[in-house]
């Protein structure tokens, strides 16, 4: 088993919180880190989706107080909503017998949904966790390319070839298609979804224009934005939010998009050998997307991220403030030898951040100035340095 970066933390949440969420995509490893959780608790697992296990929640109240001494985990328990009034009652109980933390793990591949339900009735009650497919952090210096060719989903990244890979996110893809986006209430036939998310895969890095998906897909833009938020909400599809400043300046207000995992990403765009992706078009875009899920996944949690881009040119591909370090502008780019772009310059004079980064796609070595301030730095040593809160020197 990959030790998981989140591991600790749930750990952590488990002892200060009666419940704690534990949200991400499907596949990613949420069962196999709760359940390696669980089993040095003696927890009870429970699968909402198994049949049997939904038999013995039947009278759901009447079980849960049965194992109120252990942790009980469950998992995909978005689709059961009608358990979250009852876990208030019981967190309620027990807090007045004493049992004030570890008493629930719930699991659960669908943001918005999960939120909703829980925040009306756990509010005070619960952390919030989320477990991303793999990270560069997690794995050694020497699997980045393979990160990044066949993304973070432990099935893919392991397969025993890259053929093999390709067939499991297509599988996945087929999934989410056929079974996961109906049950949340996608109505539009799935070669049609398809065509959407393979055109935001293209769009990879690229400002959302809803309008004209809207136009390529013949649907108003209304079921567009229905269906962004739907994948957006099941982790699969991330907006990066355009950067607000009070310099007079003016600003691009849409987000960028981007396909979360590279891995199904590339299956999207049938990429699949590091030759195919080299060669494509949209392989800059691509490791852009990679980086910023990596250092955002990296950052701590009240980091406030975002893009810069003005009607003048000025950009910046990655904005990021965390508290401790100040506001980072990082620009994004593939070649070990490429120099930051004008806009960068320009964006930078306009914002003035704390710390001026070029993340490069060589191997990961000590940082070095390219000049004007700005620090050339390997992927994975920003990344550390970001997870760990530290500053970063040359």
């Amino acid at each position: 088993m990959i030790d998981r970066k989140l591991f600790p933390f749930i750990q952590t949440a488990l002892s200060d919180y009666p419940a704690v969420v534990l949200l991400g995509a499907r596949q990613v490893g949420k069962t196999t880190l709760a359940r390696c959780i669980g089993d040095a608790r003696g927890a009870i697992y429970l699968d909402i989706e198994r049949p049997s296990d939904r038999q013995k929640l039947t009278d759901s109240e009447a079980y849960l107080s049965l194992h109120s001494q252990r942790l009980v985990i469950l998992d995909e328990v978005q689709h059961m909503p009608e358990l979250f009034p009852v876990l208030r009652s019981l967190i309620d109980e027990g807090r007045r017998a004493g049992q004030t933390t570890g008493r629930f793990l719930l699991l659960g591949s669908a943001t918005g949904e999960l939120l909703r339900q829980s925040g009306e009735s756990l509010a005070g009650r619960v952390a919030y966790l989320e477990l991303p497919p793999l990270q560069a952090l997690e794995l050694a210096q020497d699997q980045q390319n393979t990160l990044w060719l066949r993304g973070g989903f432990p099935n893919s990244l392991l397969a025993s070839a890259d053929d093999k890979s390709v067939d499991w996110r297509h599988n996945l893809i087929n999934t989410y298609l056929e079974r996961e986006l109906p049950s949340y209430g996608a109505r539009l036939p799935a070669q049609t979804l398809r065509r959407l998310w393979t055109m935001l895969a293209h769009l990879q890095g690229g400002l959302l224009d809803v309008s004209q998906l809207a136009k390529g897909l013949m649907i108003d833009a209304k079921t567009v934005h229905r269906y962004l938020d739907m994948l957006a909400d099941l982790m699969l599809m991330r907006k990066l939010p355009p950067w607000h400043s009070n310099l007079g300046k003016r600003l691009v207000k849409s987000p960028k998009v981007y396909v979360r995992d590279s891995g199904v990403l590339h299956a999207l765009l049938g990429l699949d050998s590091h030759d195919a992706l080299l060669s494509h078009p949209v392989v800059g875009n691509s490791w852009e997307g990679f980086v910023i899920e990596t250092l955002l996944n990296a950052a701590p949690r009240n980091a406030h991220c975002g893009f810069y881009r003005s009607s003048n040119g000025a950009e910046i591909d990655l904005l990021m403030d965390t508290p401790g370090l100040g506001l980072m502008a990082i620009e994004v780019k593939k070649g070990s030898n490429a120099k930051p772009r004008r806009g960068f310059y320009s964006a930078c004079e306009d914002l003035k951040p704390d710390h001026k980064f070029l993340v490069h796609g060589g191997a990961d070595g000590e940082p070095y100035p390219v000049g004007d301030g700005v620090m050339a730095v390997g992927l994975r040593h920003l990344a550390f340095r970001l997870a760990q809160n530290l500053a970063i020197q040359p």
